[in-house]
């Protein structure tokens, strides 16, 4: 199962919104003998199961197959990968999560049984509730799984920015965090960071240049400029805005053609909370069937992550913090005077895991998985 969730790695970012899904058909004699594996093809299709059995062949008969993920028991695409698995002869199923998508909860491991095959539930159910958590939350709560993202100094202090970042973390700590961003489905800042920073947001690791992430402002009243890096290459690389109801601004609808003109992608609201987008309605919108999106990564500034953090819509943090102090005149305080550790743990995260990264620290907060 350890394998089945590290292959089902390989696709999160490029499935959405289907779920990301790893497999693996061993032998029934030569429980170290694999026979095949696959994980979910980028678009959603061909699935996991499909693959490894492809792989596995006429070897797959009597064979054990551990997947990550309840096999889909439903018409859409394709046919359900639970008639795939009866037709290849499986003998034996073993199953990390079972899937609350109405369309399967429970009837995919119902018809494998009816059909002989011996399932198994719930191996490394925490794993592979982390693993599938976008699908999951997407059918449960109707938004996607959402990850912060923050670099500080040695004294958990911010660089400002003056229309150029300034780097904080190391070669390392931002190689991974270009890693994060081919593994998300959209990444989401402020306006204020376009403004300080003019990012591009795109995956720059050698290899996953194409696995750039849909890149998503919060930019209430519309006034992002036509000649930020975002703008210019939303022909390239997906841009969406969220702003507030422009209807009755003349001079925001000029802009807001203008925008759209050059490819970008604008939603807009007709209400804010306190001024600002309203950040459930903004998950609600980004899990829709339309758009699909399960997993989302948040590279904003500090009044963004912080209304992610108060709000209790953050499903795990990443910090990495570097040994190095910066320069008083770049250094900020993130949060004002509030503690940026209490923050997180008052935002109902722990402290999962921490590594280095070449001067950095990376620590990894997340929720406390209710599995059942």
């Amino acid at each position: 199962m350890g394998l089945a969730l590290g292959l089902a790695k390989r696709g999160k970012g490029t499935t959405a919104p289907n779920p990301c899904v790893g497999a693996v058909v061993v032998s029934p004699d030569h429980p170290f003998e694999i026979l095949g594996e696959g994980w979910t093809a980028p678009g959603g299709r061909p699935h996991a199961e499909s693959q490894a059995l492809d792989m596995a062949g006429i070897r797959a008969r009597g064979a054990i197959l551990y997947v990550t993920l309840e096999p889909c028991a439903h018409h859409g695409h394709t046919p359900p990968c639970t008639e795939r698995i009866i037709a290849a002869g499986i003998s034996r199923v073993v199953c990390s999560v079972a899937d609350p998508d109405s369309r399967v909860a429970g009837r995919g491991f119902g018809m494998l049984r009816e059909a002989g095959i011996e399932v198994t539930e719930n191996i490394l159910p925490k794993e592979g509730y982390y693993s599938h958590q976008g699908h999951l939350l997407r059918v449960s709560q109707n938004r996607p799984f959402v990850q912060l993202k923050l670099a500080v100094d040695a004294n958990d202090m911010i660089a400002s920015g003056n229309g150029a970042p300034v780097w904080v973390s190391c070669a390392q700590s931002r190689n991974w965090g270009h890693l994060m961003r081919s593994r998300a489905d959209a990444i989401l800042v402020g306006r204020g960071t376009v403004q300080a920073d003019n990012p591009s947001l795109t995956c720059r690791l050698p290899g996953l240049e194409k696995r750039s992430p849909i890149r998503i402002v919060l930019d209430s009243q519309l006034i992002l400029s036509p000649k930020t890096t975002l703008v210019k290459s939303a022909h390239d690389v997906p841009l969406w805005i969220f702003c507030n109801n422009l209807d009755k601004n003349e001079h925001l609808l000029s802009d807001y053609a203008k925008l759209a003109n050059v490819g970008v992608k604008i939603f807009k609201y007709n209400k804010a909370a306190i001024g600002h987008i309203d950040l459930i309605s903004l998950l609600e919108t980004l899990a829709s069937d339309e758009n699909g999106i399960t997993r989302l990564m948040v590279e904003g500034g500090p009044c963004v992550l912080g209304s992610f953090l108060e709000q209790g819509l953050a499903d795990e943090m990443v910090v990495f913090r570097s040994d190095n102090a910066l320069e008083r005149d770049v250094a900020e305080a993130p949060f004002g005077q509030g503690i940026l550790v209490d923050m997180i743990e008052t935002a109902g995260l722990v402290l999962h895991s921490q590594r280095r990264l070449g001067n950095d620290t990376m620590l990894v907060y997340r929720k406390v998985l209710q599995t059942g």
